[in-house]
């Protein structure tokens, strides 16, 4: 009908038209460059993405430095406090322990089974507890067990080795999680400013419709 604006159209669906960044390198800046075709958004993409750029290379570094040496210090504290909590006590099986299928193999000497011990508290009552023993073992015998001071079976306190990984783990987790909130804002902006362009291009296209859709 005469009049009507017909909808705004987006570019045809295929590949992209433009030349070759390899052959023209200068495309890879090209919202840096004044050229007719650029547009304030495309200046306004350009900025924000050096500065998250920018923010990135300064923020990851620093963030994995600062929560590693957290980490650290809250690993090597808790491995003094157990230090000074936790001791080998002698414990003796009160059941024989389970064998293994394979008694003689590689499997067989790593593997451990839980069996039911009896030991001496810190404070001289007995108790009973569960620990992982080799296969094999009879009752009567007797392993170390670690034991904390309100006298209950625990773990041996944390090795050098595994405060290092563990503070490994959590430098590097803080330094994926500021990369990965960047590349999040980056999207997110330029999803942003995508949508504003349609909105702009539809605006402009009800302008100049009406010349196009005139019956002559």
């Amino acid at each position: 009908m005469a009049g009507e604006i017909p909808p705004a159209q987006p570019p045809p669906a295929g590949p992209d038209p433009a030349p070759d960044p390899d052959r023209h390198p200068y495309l890879l800046m090209w919202r840096w460059r004044r050229n007719p075709l650029r547009r304030p958004s495309d200046r306004l993409r350009a900025w924000i993405s050096l500065g998250l750029v920018l923010a990135v290379l300064v923020a990851a570094p620093a963030a994995m430095f600062g929560v590693g040496d957290s980490a650290y210090r809250h690993y090597r504290s808790t491995a003094a406090h157990e230090e000074r909590t936790r001791d080998h006590r002698p414990a003796v099986l009160t059941h024989d322990a389970p064998r293994h299928p394979e008694p003689g193999s590689d499997e067989a000497k790593e593997s451990r089974y839980p069996v039911p011990v009896r030991f001496t508290g810190p404070d001289g009552v007995s108790r009973t507890g569960t620990t992982e023993v080799e296969p094999g073992l009879p009752a009567d015998s007797t392993v170390l067990v670690w034991v904390d001071d309100e006298g209950r079976i625990t773990e041996p306190p944390l090795t050098t080795d595994q405060i290092r990984s563990r503070t490994m783990g959590w430098a590097i987790l803080a330094f994926l999680g500021v990369v990965i909130t960047g590349l999040a804002a980056h999207a997110a902006t330029g999803l942003v400013l995508h949508r504003r362009n349609l909105a702009q291009w539809d605006a402009a296209w009800a302008n100049t419709a009406p010349r196009w859709s005139r019956l002559p």
